[in-house]
C-alpha cells in the first residue's frame, strides 16, 4: 500500500454523524447491534473512528467507570485488517481510559493484539442466546421474596449500589442512560432490603438480560427465570462468566452457548465486594 493511501486515513473522535456508517460496519461483520445500540454507546463512551477518504473503516470505544474503564467495539473493516489499524485505534482508546485501569472482553482474533499491549487474562465470558423457554422458578431462602422494580422505585438506587459492588465498576453513568432500554426489572428483597436484581432490555436481535447481580446462583436463576417468563419464545441473549455456575441451567432454559470471549485487564482486574457477584454482564462492551 502506498504512503499516499496511508496518509488519506484520518483518526478522530466519533461524532453522531458517524453512527450510520459504524452500524453498517458492524452489520457487515454480522454483529447484532442495532443503530439504537450504537447511539447508546455513543452517549456513554468516548468513541473513535478511522476513515479512508469518505469511508469509515474502523471504530473503538472507551468508557470510564470509576477506577476502571471498559474498551469495546474495536472494529476494523475486513478489507483493511492486518494493516495496524486496530492497534492505532486501541492506542487512542487506551489514552482515553487514563488514569483508569483498562479492561475488555477479547475475541479469539483480538486477543493476540491485547496480549502484546500488556493485557492479562482473568476470566472467560460465555455468550448464550436462543428463544426464551419457561423454567421453574428457583425457590428462595426463608424471608426472601421476589418483586418487580419500576422506574420510580427507590430500590433502583439500591440496585445501582449492588451493580457497583458486584462488578467492581462505577455504574452511575451507564445506569443513568439504560432506563430507556429497560423493559422489566426483577429484584429479590429480604427484610425490605434489596439483595439482588436483574434487568431485561431491548438490544441486538431481540432482548438482553443483564446485568444480573446476586448473592448466589440460586438467586441468579430465580431472577433470570422471572424475566424469561416475560418473553416466552422470544429471542434473548445473556453474557455470563464461565465460572458463574449457570451454564447447565441456562442450556435447559434454551440459552445455548454460541461464543466465548476472554476477560482482560491492563493491570489488576476489578473485584466484587459486599457479598454480591455479577452473574451476567450489562454487555460485552460495557462489562
Amino acid at each position: 500500500m502506498s504512503a499516499l493511501q496511508q496518509a488519506a486515513r484520518v483518526y478522530r473522535a466519533m461524532t453522531r454523524s458517524d453512527l450510520p456508517a459504524a452500524h453498517g460496519l458492524s452489520a457487515q461483520l454480522n454483529w447484532p447491534h442495532r443503530l439504537e445500540d450504537w447511539e447508546l454507546l455513543h452517549r456513554l463512551f468516548k468513541g473513535f473512528v478511522v476513515r479512508d477518504g469518505e469511508r469509515l473503516i474502523g471504530t473503538a470505544f472507551a468508557c470510564p467507570q470509576g477506577a476502571f474503564a471498559t474498551i469495546g467495539l474495536v472494529v476494523v473493516s475486513p478489507d483493511y485488517q492486518g494493516q495496524g489499524i486496530g492497534r492505532q485505534l486501541m492506542e487512542l482508546a487506551l489514552e482515553a481510559c487514563q488514569p483508569a485501569t483498562a479492561i475488555l472482553n477479547a475475541s479469539a482474533a483480538g486477543a493476540p493484539l491485547y496480549l502484546s499491549q500488556g493485557f492479562i487474562e482473568f476470566g472467560t465470558i460465555e455468550q448464550r442466546q436462543g428463544p426464551a423457554r419457561s423454567v421453574t422458578l428457583e425457590p428462595l431462602a426463608a424471608g426472601e421474596h421476589g418483586r418487580s422494580l419500576n422506574a420510580q422505585d427507590e430500590a433502583r438506587q439500591l440496585a445501582l449500589a449492588l451493580a457497583n459492588a458486584g462488578s467492581g465498576l462505577d455504574r452511575s453513568a451507564i445506569f443513568a442512560h439504560l432506563h430507556g432500554t429497560i423493559e422489566h426489572s426483577a429484584g429479590i428483597e429480604c427484610n425490605a432490603q434489596l439483595q439482588a436484581f436483574a434487568l431485561l432490555r431491548r438490544a441486538g436481535r431481540g432482548h438482553c438480560i443483564g446485568p444480573v447481580i446476586a448473592q448466589s446462583t440460586g438467586q441468579a436463576r430465580h431472577l433470570i427465570a422471572t424475566l424469561l417468563a416475560r418473553i416466552p419464545g422470544q429471542f434473548v441473549r445473556i453474557d455470563v462468566p464461565q465460572s458463574s455456575g449457570l451454564g447447565e441451567w441456562l442450556t435447559r432454559a434454551g440459552l445455548e452457548p454460541v461464543d466465548r470471549v476472554t476477560q482482560m485487564a491492563l493491570g489488576t482486574p476489578p473485584q466484587a465486594t459486599g457479598g454480591v457477584h455479577q452473574f451476567a454482564l450489562v454487555s460485552q462492551a460495557m462489562g
